[in-house]
């Protein structure tokens, strides 16, 4: 094809490159631009500049005959450079298409492919050409591994598992050492069979858009392991692909072997931001084309950052909800994705950065789509400042990382706070959605998460340890609320260890047995370690890996947690779809009532005892208000949960018989594997020593 040939008009709709009529049809927005051109690169690296003549919309568009997939491609976007006003076309540098369904190569050269010269604001745009030091995309086309039937678990039922895929199987030994820390390794039939073992629903992947470790880390010769870094909003990232170039047959194939056993895939996807930072940052994608059309920007040219990040996407612009919407329909729709985690989800209801709006332009048009409201939608509701911390706020629609609920139950295990906020946090946080029409299980619990201390770190450490990331120990969170249980890191002292396992059964009893929806991290029930980093986002080692050797304490926390998940999904009175409010049951008792240590109901007072740390929670089963697959209604046995967070036994009497006769011992955090000492039932009224910090759980039969 000669380099002055004028591809045919095309389309500007769908935007990317689509292969159709013997070549293939581009369409990029950037309505700034003066001039476009495709930029095709073959096997040696050559390159043919092609302009598109066309543009409609603000949309840059034709159809390029004889080009085919697996062409690499770029652009090279003319127009003002004016960075006064945001404005920063730079045609010696090459663009990654924002709609890339794959990328080819990596950023090799910082300073190739910075946009100025000196001085962002004030300096001169650069001339050096990045081809070569840039990521390209490649021409895809679409189709591949057929990803299956949604398992569509309804969420009363769902239990999230949030992890890592490359740290998840990267030292499997069952798994192929090819294909470990790939799509491929998490569809292994040995990983697959530890999900279902263990009872998970639902599999929540820290970022798998492609990403690019961001310019700090680059001049310290660190990389970005978790992901919170995306380059592309559309492509797989390539690194995760066993093959080099099958990323998205590797994904698709990933999700068909999860779906297969009944499992979703959850996305966390990284919308507030990208890996071209500030001002200062590489031109990679998004600048060259609009960047104040894609970015926030402040008077001056400089940008607005309300994520920590560099930059803060425009949540309110044309250009940004259609790539947002246009990327989630893509993986919910060809890739078979089931839901999405939206990492720092308050800037996308803050536009131009001013306040909070749970019906903006963007949180709205996604929850109107007719694909993406059939999945399920997850907001970590914050931001990097006070103004986006939103825990509560969200729309009907959305689910929420309900961080109210990490705190409190940190705090009580710990001995630090009393119970009344802790009641809250256990019957579904109705004081932070049931006045918005919205039900228990959009409050996403959780202790851990891979931002923080490991279930095993968060009773190990008093505080950070996070020198191996290169920053002096001034990142990541001094707000752990952890506690060592009494020598700071690893010790054989073996009070010490059987204090710390116990605390750990505690929590993650509590939040299994917590109204509202479950979310493991990945490795907690293996006793996983980060020696005490609780920012280990820069740590592509055995530091994040999880580790499958085998090990006592490892293996009594694996068995623990897989009877208190398949507990929770035989019990529906024990994962309710809606709140308690009081009503009297079919039984003749409240749903729920609260007990004291003595056996009597709380009084209004022992609420803010605030050195109160027992509580007691009788629910009702006969009307749990759950249903089976098929819609029908089904009913329970009733429960009492006893919490005893105090350094000393409690003697504990048990309810009245007017609340159930016998007591079965189902669950005690004082054993290895959560098996009572003694299955005998006990009487109504009964009382015994409930031992010191100790969770326990009975069965009342109906």
């Amino acid at each position: 094809m000669a380099a002055d040939t004028l591809p045919l008009a095309g389309r500007p709709f769908p935007l990317g490159a689509h292969p159709e009529a013997g070549g293939v049809r581009f369409a990029v927005c950037a309505p700034p631009a003066e001039a476009v051109e495709v930029c095709l690169l073959d096997d040696d690296g050559g390159e043919e500049r092609v302009e598109l003549i066309e543009r409609t919309f603000g949309v840059w568009h034709g159809l390029i005959p004889g080009v085919t997939p697996g062409r690499r491609y770029g652009y090279r976007v003319h127009g003002p450079y004016d960075p006064s006003r945001g404005l920063r076309s730079n045609p010696a540098k090459v663009l990654l298409d924002p709609y890339a369904r794959r990328v080819s190569g990596s950023l090799t050269s910082l300073d190739d492919a910075l946009g100025y010269v000196d001085d962002p604001m004030h300096g001169p745009p650069s001339a050096v050409d990045s081809l070569g030091s840039v990521p390209l995309a490649v021409v895809t086309a679409p189709g591949g591994p057929d990803t299956g039937v949604k398992p569509d678990v309804p969420y009363e039922e769902v239990v999230v598992y949030e992890l890592h895929v490359r740290g998840f199987t990267r030292l499997h030994p069952d798994v192929p050492a090819h294909q470990r820390g790939t799509y491929l390794g998490l569809a292994h039939p040995a990983v697959v069979e530890h999900l279902v073992r263990l009872g998970v629903t639902t599999v929540e992947l820290l970022p798998v858009h492609a990403f690019q470790t961001e310019p700090a880390l680059i001049k310290n010769g660190r990389e970005n392991y978790w992901g919170y870094s995306p380059l592309s909003y559309f492509a797989p990232h390539p690194a995760y692909a066993s093959e080099p170039g099958r990323e998205v047959e590797e994904f698709r194939t990933m999700v068909a072997a999860l779906h297969a056993v009944g499992i979703e895939v959850l996305l966390d996807v990284v919308f507030n931001h990208t890996c071209e930072g500030g001002p200062d940052g590489p031109t990679l994608s998004l600048r060259g084309f609009d960047a104040p059309g894609y970015y926030m920007h402040v008077v001056g040219g400089g940008t607005f950052d309300i994520t920590g990040c560099g930059n803060t996407v425009e949540s309110g612009t044309p250009s940004v909800i259609r790539l947002v919407t246009d990327s989630l329909r893509y993986w919910a729709g060809e890739l078979g994705v089931d839901g999405f985690r939206f990492d720092l989800a308050s800037t996308l209801g803050r536009p131009g950065g001013g306040g909070f709006d749970r019906d903006s332009a963007l949180l709205t048009a996604i929850t109107t789509d007719p694909l993406l409201s059939r999945c399920k939608l997850i907001a970590e509701p914050w931001d990097a400042t006070g103004e986006g911390y939103r825990v509560g706020d969200f729309g009907v629609q959305w689910a929420e990382w309900n961080g109210r609920y990490r705190d409190t139950v940190r705090d009580f295990w710990r001995g630090h706070t009393g119970v009344r906020d802790l009641a809250y946090r256990l019957s579904g946080s109705s004081d932070l959605y049931a006045d918005d029409l919205r039900r228990p299980w959009q409050s996403v619990n959780f202790v851990t998460a891979h931002d923080g201390f490991t279930l095993r770190d968060l009773v190990s450490y008093d505080h950070k340890h996070n020198e191996a990331n290169g920053e002096d120990n001034r990142d990541g969170t001094d707000d752990n609320r952890s506690w060592n249980c009494g020598v700071e890191g690893e010790t054989t002292d073996p009070d010490v260890l059987e204090l710390r396992a116990r605390q750990a059964r505690n929590l993650f009893a509590t939040l299994l047995l917590s109204t509202g929806t479950p979310m493991i991290t990945a490795g907690d029930e293996q006793w996983r370690t980060q020696s005490g980093n609780n920012n280990a986002y820069c740590l592509d080692d055995e530091t994040s890996w999880v580790s499958w050797k085998p090990d006592p304490t490892a293996e009594s926390m694996l068995a623990f947690a897989r009877r208190v998940i398949a507990l929770r999904a035989e019990s529906p009175a024990l994962r309710q779809p809606e709140f308690f409010d009081g009503r009297t049951t079919p039984s003749g008792k409240p749903d729920l009532v609260w007990f004291r240590h003595d056996g009597e109901e709380m009084a209004e007072t022992d609420w803010f005892d605030e050195h109160r740390r027992f509580l007691g929670m009788w629910i009702d089963g006969s009307t749990a208000l759950s249903h089976d697959r098929e819609g029908g209604v089904v009913s329970d046995d009733s429960w009492l949960l006893l919490l005893n967070a105090s350094p000393d036994g409690i003697p504990t009497t048990l309810p009245p018989a007017e609340y159930g006769t016998t007591y079965e011992p189902v669950l005690d955090t004082t054993t290895h594997d959560g098996t009572p000492p003694s299955p005998t039932p006990l009487p109504s009224g009964a009382t015994f020593t409930l031992p010191s910090r100790a969770l326990l759980l009975l069965r009342v039969p109906a």
